[in-house]
């Protein structure tokens, strides 16, 4: 039997502590099997991404995601998340693959986010305010004390919207530029194929994650700014391949170091006070499963979710 989680069970049941310390042990944890991840162009405007296998060494269980991105699209991502027992193979549950993608990638840019950036930095600027951006301010309210947020977005409305749902005192801007002098930590999710911003908007001590750059032609910092900072991603040949490093024409030499490496202190993160620092993800597979497995579990024992039957 396979359980059907949608987005409003998985929200009901997610946790996220339990999900950042999943997280944090997946980012440690040895990698025993290369990550794939296959992209395709579509007919039209949407693209095509399957993310395989998602492991995490002590759960017995396994995802497949399955994406469409159609960036005009609300949500613009759109799939299924397969958890398979990894002892047989059989499906244990499909979950929408939306709300995994934005929680899995917003808590673990959360993590990233709050072991590189400043101890003392406690305003956060938000590019782009969309689902993505919020998880990552969440995660950062429950890891560190946050004072102020700026936000900036191509749509003030949803910007506005954005910081009135915040909880703490915050501002909209009219530009990224804005929000790079303003804030401290600087959050960029967005769809630009072009810099946003670039060396010239850095300050000494900033922290920037971009989450933006995950597939070719997408780009969020400039080149000169990824030179001159110290960059972690969470896998060095997707990011030299497909993400932010690569995107700009910079290669593997640019990477200092992967998150994992720094959690296991394997590798530094920040160095000293005014380094600027860079978390530049693509999303590994088994950040999906970082997330599916707890919410599974905690399905298990409420009784929340629908049950079918695919062999019935």
């Amino acid at each position: 039997m396979t359980l059907l989680l949608t987005r409003s069970d998985v929200l009901g049941l997610l946790d996220i502590p339990a999900v950042l310390r999943t997280l944090r042990a997946g980012f440690t944890a040895a990698v025993e099997i290369e990550p794939q991840r296959i992209r395709t162009e579509l007919p039209g405007p949407g693209t095509a991404t399957t993310l395989l296998p998602g492991t995490i060494p002590g759960i017995p269980a396994y995802t497949v995601k399955v994406n469409a991105k159609f960036p005009q699209a609300s949500p613009a991502l759109r799939g299924v998340v397969c958890l398979h027992d990894a002892r047989d193979g059989s499906l244990l549950a499909l979950l929408d693959s939306a709300t995994i993608t934005a929680w899995r990638t917003g808590l673990a840019a959360a993590l990233a986010t709050d072991v590189l950036a400043a101890k003392t930095a406690r305003t956060v600027g938000v590019v782009g305010t969309g689902a993505q951006a919020a998880m990552v301010v969440r995660g950062l309210l429950a890891l560190r004390q946050v004072e102020h947020l700026v936000g900036y977005d191509v749509d003030r409305v949803r910007a506005e919207e954005f910081v009135a749902q915040a909880g703490i005192p915050a501002a909209v801007v009219d530009s990224a530029t804005g929000v790079a002098a303003r804030a401290e930590i600087v959050v960029l999710a967005t769809w630009s194929r072009q810099p946003l911003l670039t060396a010239a908007d850095v300050r000494p001590g900033r922290h920037f994650t971009t989450l933006g750059a995950d597939e070719p032609g997408k780009v969020e910092v400039g080149a000169d700014l990824l030179a001159g900072a110290r960059v972690v991603v969470d896998d060095v040949r997707l990011a030299a391949a497909m993400g932010a490093v690569g995107n700009v024409g910079l290669d593997e030499t640019a990477i200092c170091a992967t998150l994992g490496e720094v959690l296991s202190n394997a590798k530094p993160g920040r160095e000293s006070a005014a380094q600027v620092t860079v978390y530049a993800p693509v999303g590994l597979p088994w950040q999906d499963l970082a997330i599916a497995w707890p919410v599974y579990q905690a399905a298990q024992a409420t009784g929340i979710g629908r049950t079918i039957d695919f062999l019935g």
